[in-house]
């Protein structure tokens, strides 16, 4: 039996506004709360927000443009700023993939591993990890993995199988450092094709579709190897939200948000090796509703598992 919970999203925004100065010496404004938080082992709390900056000179853009970046901020066990992260020290601003919405970042993950973080920033078409090494790191980009970012490819054609606008990686490996496996929700809005592929004509691959990759990483070689990846049908296709989960018994797990721009949605369960096979589905067409997320859960009782 599957219990799964959905985070379920109305038209309305999903971010708690705020305009809050940080303390403890940290030069930076925040505009909003948003998407993830995440609690650490040692009762911190990490979470995503965003600041603006009004910037000039900005590729495709006249005068001063407010631009939207990622924030991560780590609260201590009396909700105080620890340790900050920002967005506009690290990364390149002349890389904009969709101006005021920098970057975009869409979900969190802890490396228990090696205690560093990772951040999902869907208008970079990247994930990032991040040295943090449990609040002592000095916050530098250790890696960027996806499209024009510093992996190789294997298993899979560049750029096309790279993840596009993506959302809900997660961990399908208990180890999460060196050699890892990871999956994620390949919205794929903005796809980019082999040189000389056309999209969306006759006899060639529609110019957007999702689908469900899973990549082993190999942080010491710098390749990304695709040992799954499910190429979901046009019918399926969901341009935002949604992440995947790796299941006990090598099942794997994913939520489609929307489907073809309408509030409709599904979860779906299935085989993680071979040809892939559906085993559970969860239609959600009648509730008029997206569902940004889904989780499963062994039960809703301690220790015990369906």
């Amino acid at each position: 039996m599957s219990l799964y919970v959905a985070g379920m999203l109305a038209a309305s925004a999903y971010h708690m506004q705020a305009t809050i100065q940080l303390a403890a010496g940290f030069n930076v404004q925040l505009w909003s709360f948003h998407h993830d938080i995440l609690a650490l082992r040692n009762g911190h709390l990490v979470v995503l927000s965003n600041s603006i900056r009004q910037m000039t000179g900005l590729p495709g853009q006249s005068g001063s443009v407010p631009v939207l970046g990622d924030v991560i901020v780590d609260l201590d066990t009396n909700l105080q700023p620890v340790w900050v992260w920002n967005a506009f020290d690290h990364l390149d601003i002349n890389r904009p993939l969709l101006f005021p919405d920098w970057t975009h970042g869409n979900a969190l993950l802890y490396s228990s591993s090696d205690g560093q973080l990772l951040i999902s920033m869907r208008h970079q078409n990247w994930i990032l990890k991040l040295d943090y090494r449990d609040g002592q790191g000095s916050g530098d980009v250790l890696w960027r993995l996806g499209p024009g970012g510093d992996f190789t490819l294997k298993s899979g054609i560049d750029p096309t199988d790279w993840f596009y606008a993506q959302h809900g990686p997660s961990f399908f490996s208990t180890n999460t450092s060196g050699v890892f496996s990871l999956g994620v929700m390949d919205n794929g809005n903005d796809r980019k094709f082999a040189a000389g592929v056309v999209c969306g004509g006759a006899n060639a691959p529609p110019c957007q579709y999702a689908t469900v990759p899973v990549l082993e990483v190999d942080e010491g070689a710098k390749t990304a190897t695709l040992t799954y990846h499910q190429v979901l049908p046009p019918t399926d296709y969901s341009y935002f939200g949604g992440n995947t989960e790796f299941m006990e018994d090598g099942d794997i797990a994913y939520t489609l948000c929307t489907l073809k721009g309408l509030p409709s949605a599904k979860v779906n369960e299935s085989t993680g090796t071979g040809t892939s096979q559906t085993v559970w589905e969860m239609d959600m067409n009648t509730l008029n509703a997206v569902i940004y997320r889904a989780t499963r859960l062994p039960s809703l009782y301690p220790g015990v598992q369906w």
